[in-house]
């Protein structure tokens, strides 16, 4: 392997309540109550209409008939707002620095809006440690679409088999398989074992430390199926 690629939210960081506040904010000027935040766990993970999208249906707008209002009033709150309470998972910041002094080239590929992404890699590890921060632009697919993900395989000059995707979703493991790349998913994120394996994820990792192992020693706290 000569490249790490890895979602942002649930991966990298708990994003949970920098969506959930923002998010609840707009729809109380509806007059909705406010979703749990847990919820968002669930929410996330398709870019931002679509979690709009998710949000008004279970506040009660049911033929999303607030969309439009709703979309633009969560963009601009939670611009400001997208690093609120944003925290890296345990580990994680050693982990990459441990993958940087292999040599192993590092990505970030998310469905959030590009400035937001850069914004919240930014605030949380800096400008230097990865080579690269995609989230979701004009003229490339959203995940689970291969070509964000293969478009850094392009620029890193390696191939796709070379790269390992790492994510929390069924749309990580989709994006990393269609791309052809080793696809982890990882236990600390936003969603289940069960969604990650029957996704077919390739590895499984139960902390950021793990991901070491695959480079090192194929250790078997990572559950390979």
């Amino acid at each position: 392997m000569k490249a790490c690629i890895f979602d942002l939210d649930g991966t990298l960081a708990d994003t949970l309540e920098s969506m959930s506040v923002s998010a609840n904010q707009v729809i109380k000027t509806l007059g909705y109550a406010p979703l749990p935040t847990e919820n968002f766990r669930y929410y996330a993970g398709d870019g931002a209409k679509t979690l709009i999208e998710r949000v008004l249906r279970d506040a009660g707008d049911k033929k999303l008939e607030h969309f439009e209002e709703v979309y633009r009033a969560y963009s601009e709150i939670f611009d400001k707002d997208c690093t609120y309470k944003v925290i890296v998972f345990d580990g994680m910041r050693e982990t990459l620095e441990k993958l940087k002094t292999m040599g192993i080239k590092l990505a970030v590929l998310s469905n959030k809006p590009h400035a937001q992404t850069k914004k919240v890699i930014s605030s949380l590890f800096g400008d230097d440690l990865f080579d690269w921060v995609q989230g979701q632009q004009e003229g490339i697919e959203k995940k689970p679409d291969p070509s964000g993900a293969l478009k850094i395989a392009r620029a890193f000059g390696v191939n796709p088999e070379e790269c390992m995707y790492i994510g929390d979703t069924n749309v990580d493991m989709m994006t990393g398989n269609r791309a052809g790349m080793f696809t982890v998913g990882v236990l600390w994120g936003f969603r289940t074992r069960q969604e990650l394996m029957d996704n077919h994820a390739h590895a499984l990792a139960e902390k950021p430390e793990n991901l070491i192992s695959l480079f090192v020693s194929g250790d078997r706290i990572l559950k390979r199926f």
